[in-house]
C-alpha cells in the first residue's frame, strides 16, 4: 500500500509516495525519482510513535557531508581549512530543479573538499569532510 506525504526539507515542500517493500525497506518516490530507503531498526511507519532513549548527544554524527540525491553544485560556501559551525550552509545543490542548502552536520574544520561549483555529483558521494572540534568543543 502506497501512502502519500507532504514533507518539508530546508523550507521546500515535497510530495513523497512511500511504499513498504521486502526486508523492511521503503520505496520513496519524489518527482518521479525512486529511492530505496532502509531505516534503522525500531524506526519506521508505525501506528504508535516510538521514542529514542538516551538524550540528544552528538555521538555518532559524521563530519562527512553528502546528499542522498544526485545534483549539481550551484555554490560552494566554504574553503579548505575554514572553521564551520553545526547547521552552517556548506553548499547549495540543485536537484530536481530545486536549490537545496546543504548544512554542516557538526562544528569543526574543513579538511577535504571533493567538489567545485558547477560539478555534477552522485548521490551519497562525500562532498566535504569536517574534522570535529575537540571533545570540549570550546567556542572562541
Amino acid at each position: 500500500m502506497t501512502e502519500k506525504y507532504e514533507i518539508e526539507i530546508d523550507g521546500e515542500i515535497f510530495s513523497v509516495d512511500i511504499e513498504e517493500i521486502d526486508g523492511g525497506q521503503l520505496r520513496a518516490t519524489v518527482s518521479g525519482t525512486e529511492f530505496i530507503v532502509k531505516l534503522p531498526e525500531g524506526v519506521g511507519p508505525s501506528p504508535t510513535p516510538r521514542r529514542r532513549s538516551g538524550g540528544s548527544g552528538k555521538k555518532g554524527k559524521s563530519g562527512t557531508v553528502s546528499t542522498s540525491i544526485p545534483g549539481k553544485i550551484v555554490t560552494l560556501e566554504v574553503s579548505l581549512g575554514q572553521e564551520v559551525m553545526e547547521g552552517q550552509v556548506i553548499l547549495i545543490l540543485e536537484a530536481m530543479k530545486m536549490q537545496n542548502e546543504v548544512t554542516a552536520p557538526i562544528s569543526g574544520k574543513i579538511t577535504t573538499i571533493n567538489c567545485s561549483e558547477g560539478d555534477n555529483v552522485e548521490a551519497n558521494m562525500a562532498l566535504v569532510v569536517i574534522e570535529p572540534n575537540s571533545e570540549g568543543e570550546e567556542n572562541s
